[in-house]
């Protein structure tokens, strides 16, 4: 590991906050901007729930890429958080990206964001995503119609899914950047610590692998987090539902859905983490978890009324 980040007179380093509504492909964009994965995927809606930096090397210029969650109307507690959370990442960028799904629009939570987005001080920049299954007539017409609406600076169009454009918008992020010290290690390619990580991998096997069956009222909880002797690490989660007709969708006949997420997550963090990884899962059902502080600091998440 780097001991001490690098500046020189040819360093740069920028925030770039990368905003939209929910299920544009936002974290797959910043996992193709950083080259590996860092933020969790799926394709549920609002997977992501708080404010998560990528760390991303073009040359000499540093980007730090904040991940935000979708920005929607928000309903409950959680929501509300986590549209804060959305906002409160854009604060001090040097650039603003919005990322737009030309398929899905989804234009009732687009267009307040569009309306937000006209005063903001900050350089803004659109980016359509998704080139590789959307018409081309269609891309230029949301450009047109967007770019009519909000100063953008820059339009790019993009596939976050194969990577298509993604050098050309992380070359041209770059050389906006201002000259600084890079904020981070060369080799630190995220904030989160290893263990909410862990957890948000595991999160993301119970999307995955639940599809519609399981709501968005769970999560998962760090317990333990050990370092053994051989080298390996053991951790222990907690994942939380609402209710107790939950329970036996998350743990599968005989324990077999519960084992296949905890085997997917497993295979998953050791790969990243380059260790052998002992997963114990647990579920524990609490009806009130959505209004439990603790569980939003855990999560990254301001407490908000």
């Amino acid at each position: 590991m780097t001991d001490s980040v690098i500046g020189n007179a040819e360093t740069k380093c920028g925030v770039v906050a990368v905003i939209g509504a929910p299920n544009a492909g936002k974290s797959t964009l910043v996992n193709q901007l950083v080259g590996q994965k860092v933020a969790i995927t799926s394709s549920k809606a609002q997977t992501t729930r708080a404010r998560l930096m990528g760390i991303a090397l073009e040359g000499e210029t540093q980007l730090i890429l904040v991940d935000t969650p979708g920005i929607f109307e928000p309903r409950r507690r959680l929501d509300r958080a986590m549209v804060n959370a959305a906002w409160e990442g854009t604060h001090a960028a040097d650039v603003v990206l919005l990322v737009v799904d030309p398929i899905k629009k989804r234009r009732h939570e687009l267009m307040p964001l569009i309306d937000a987005l006209k005063g903001r001080p900050e350089r803004k920049m659109l980016v359509l995503n998704k080139v590789d299954a959307a018409p081309k007539e269609k891309l230029l017409e949301l450009a047109q119609e967007f770019a009519a609406l909000v100063d953008f600076s820059d339009v790019y169009f993009v596939s976050a899914l194969t990577g298509d454009g993604v050098p050309e918008l992380k070359a041209h992020l770059a050389s906006l950047m201002p000259q600084s010290a890079w904020h981070y290690p060369e080799d630190q390619v995220s904030d989160a610590s290893e263990r909410l990580l862990a957890a948000e991998v595991t999160r993301e096997q119970l999307y995955r692998q639940l599809h519609e069956e399981l709501p968005y009222d769970s999560a998962v909880r760090h317990e333990q987090y050990l370092q053994r002797q051989d080298g390996s690490v053991e951790i222990h989660q907690q994942i939380v539902i609402a209710r107790d007709s939950q329970k036996s969708i998350v743990l599968g006949k005989q324990g077999s859905r519960i084992k296949a997420i905890g085997e997917a997550a497993r295979a998953e963090l050791a790969n990243i983490l380059g260790v052998k990884v002992h997963l114990y899962l647990h579920v524990k059902v609490d009806e009130k978890w959505i209004e439990n502080r603790e569980i939003y600091e855990e999560m990254g998440l301001d407490w908000v009324k």
